[in-house]
């Protein structure tokens, strides 16, 4: 393992007792789809995090922030699928990341049962963002984003229901819902120094 993918190993904690997991009773039995995203950290003196933008004419989550990811194939691992999503979505090269866990699962509200898996990649790749789907990417520093004072809990009312959801907002990029949700549940298992 690298340098960064060591500390990241060492840092993480067990599993959290208790992970955001959506607005949905995680504990009866699965009827989400199993999902994978790619929680790409850059081997760098200040690590950043590999965020996209989705476009905004999608079916769903358009315009949203999110890190690469999709659906498990058949027979396919979390890990497999958040590597191979990253490919497909940014054209990052299967070989390059340096997978170092699979982290606690989320539920989405939209159905998805979602692991999110750590990975540590090189610095200044020249990543493509796939024409269909992803509409730009950027690179957040991943102290700011682990940073509790920038977990902003929000509140909305959806069909007559109280939802509770996490922001963080970088520059001019807000980063919310499942995405900091998952960014908040590694904050907190992380022993980030």
């Amino acid at each position: 393992m690298t340098g960064l993918a060591e500390k990241l190993g060492a840092a993480l904690g067990p599993s959290l007792p208790d992970p955001l997991r959506g607005d949905v009773d995680f504990s009866s039995a699965s009827n989400g789809v199993a999902a994978a995203v790619l929680v790409g950290i850059t081997e760098r003196s200040v690590p950043g995090v590999i965020l996209t933008v989705r476009h905004d004419d999608l079916r769903t989550h358009a315009g949203q922030i999110a890190f690469p990811g999709g659906r498990i194939d058949a027979g396919e691992s979390p890990s497999r699928a958040a590597v191979r999503e990253a490919w497909e979505e940014l054209d990052l090269d299967p070989a390059v990341p340096e997978v170092v866990a699979e982290l606690d699962p989320y539920r989405t509200i939209t159905g998805f049962d979602v692991t999110p898996v750590l990975a540590v990649i090189p610095p200044d790749l020249p990543l493509v963002p796939h024409d269909r789907e992803v509409a730009d990417w950027f690179e957040a520093p991943l102290a700011f984003l682990l940073d509790p004072a920038n977990h902003y809990r929000q509140t909305v009312v959806v069909e007559g229901r109280t939802r509770h959801y996490y922001e963080i907002n970088w520059q001019d990029r807000r980063i919310w819902g499942a995405t900091a949700a998952m960014i908040v549940n590694l904050s907190r298992r992380l022993a980030w120094n």
